[in-house]
Parts: structure tokens; C-alpha cells; sequence
């Protein structure tokens, strides 16, 4: 047997077995739904009664005056967090984690959803901390919108990453030095009259303490 046909059976080999180990560690990540697709079991809304949160095909859609639908479970600190959303035109929202069992529109991190609103800090930034102000998604379309969020150590610092991606593109990892929020729910909000948001598939998978 050749040195060059050795060398390609070991190298076949390693991708297998690179293969395979990349299928049994997604088959160890142990997603939990978070909406079961008909009801609003495990979410209540806080804010304006004349708010409006329901289920109408498959989807979770709040319309009406500003309030925020929170889970119910949780709390969370160290995270994967993944949903299918979509926003009208000129509509404005956002999904909030790490925040309070009934909170305002500050009380956590915020990841705005937002394509055309007067706001021009659009879908992908993470409010307040870091923004986007292209594009990224039209009106009127599903989007995936997708967290890892993780407290850990930078340079001798305590730090908590979060990390942004829309569509499958990752945006950027943000450093809050600040640890502003340390755990907490996930909602989303209903900005104002004029915004419809719809929300589906969603699920979050916890992540280890660093160092476990």
C-alpha cells in the first residue's frame, strides 16, 4: 500500500469520525419549545389591557397598545435562543431576555425587530448597546433570529457575551463588561398601535457555566 493511499484512508477516516461526532453532539443539544403552536400556555402579557396577544396560524401575534408577552418559564442565564419572527411594515418590536417576570420596555436586553419603523435602529442590533441601522430583512417576512448568550471571562474580566445572528449570518458578539442583566425571562414587546409582530418555533437550549 502506497504512503499517498495511506494517507488518503486516514484522512477519509478523520472526516467520518469528525462527521460523526458533529451529528452525536447536536443530537446531545436538548432544545426546549416554548410554544406548543395553538396555545399561550406558559405566556402572560403585561402591560395595556387594549393590547392583543393570540394565536392564529401557528403563530403567537401581539397588535394593539404597548405591553410585553413574557414566559412564564425560566428563569435563564447561560443560553442558545432561537425563533421565527415577522414584522409589518413600519412595525416595531423586540425579543427581550434576561428580563423581569413583568417588566417595562428597559428591563433587560433587547434584540429589536424592526425593517421600516420611524426608529431607524433596525432588526439585528441589540438595543441600546449595539446597532444596526441597514435593512436586514423586509417587511411582511419570517426571519430567524438566533442568541447565544453567556456569561465568561475576558482578559481577567468578568464579561457576558452575546452573540447575534439573523438568517444565519452572525452579526457580531457583543461584550457587556457591564453585566447589566444577570438572568431572567424572555418576551417580546408590542411597541404601539401601528406594529404587528408574529412569532413561531420557539426555542432555547441551556448552555453550561463556564468552566462545567
Amino acid at each position: 500500500m502506497s504512503f499517498a493511499f495511506r494517507a488518503l484512508i486516514v484522512a477519509s477516516l478523520a472526516l467520518i469520525l469528525g462527521g460523526l461526532s458533529t451529528a452525536a453532539r447536536a443530537e446531545d443539544e436538548k432544545w426546549t419549545s416554548l410554544f406548543d403552536g395553538k396555545t399561550l400556555n406558559g405566556w402572560e402579557k403585561n402591560g395595556s389591557d387594549k393590547s392583543v396577544w393570540e394565536v392564529k396560524d401557528g403563530a403567537i401575534q401581539g397588535s394593539g397598545q404597548a405591553s410585553m408577552l413574557v414566559s412564564t418559564t425560566g428563569p435563564y442565564k447561560n443560553f442558545k435562543y432561537r425563533a421565527e419572527i415577522k414584522i409589518n411594515d413600519k412595525g416595531n418590536s423586540g425579543l427581550y431576555f434576561r428580563t423581569k417576570r413583568k417588566p417595562g420596555f428597559t428591563d433587560g436586553y433587547e434584540a429589536q425587530i424592526d425593517s421600516t419603523h420611524s426608529d431607524p435602529i433596525r432588526t439585528g442590533s441589540l438595543y441600546g448597546m449595539c446597532h444596526v441601522y441597514k435593512k436586514l430583512v423586509e417587511p411582511d417576512t419570517w426571519f430567524t433570529y438566533d442568541l447565544e448568550v453567556r456569561d465568561d471571562v475576558w482578559r481577567g474580566r468578568p464579561v457576558t457575551r452575546i452573540k447575534i445572528t439573523v438568517n444565519g449570518d452572525e452579526l457580531y458578539e457583543y461584550l457587556d463588561f457591564e453585566q447589566t442583566f444577570k438572568e431572567g425571562h424572555f418576551a417580546f414587546q408590542q411597541h404601539d398601535p401601528g406594529s404587528k409582530v408574529s412569532i413561531r418555533k420557539i426555542e432555547v437550549l441551556e448552555l453550561p457555566a463556564k468552566g462545567k
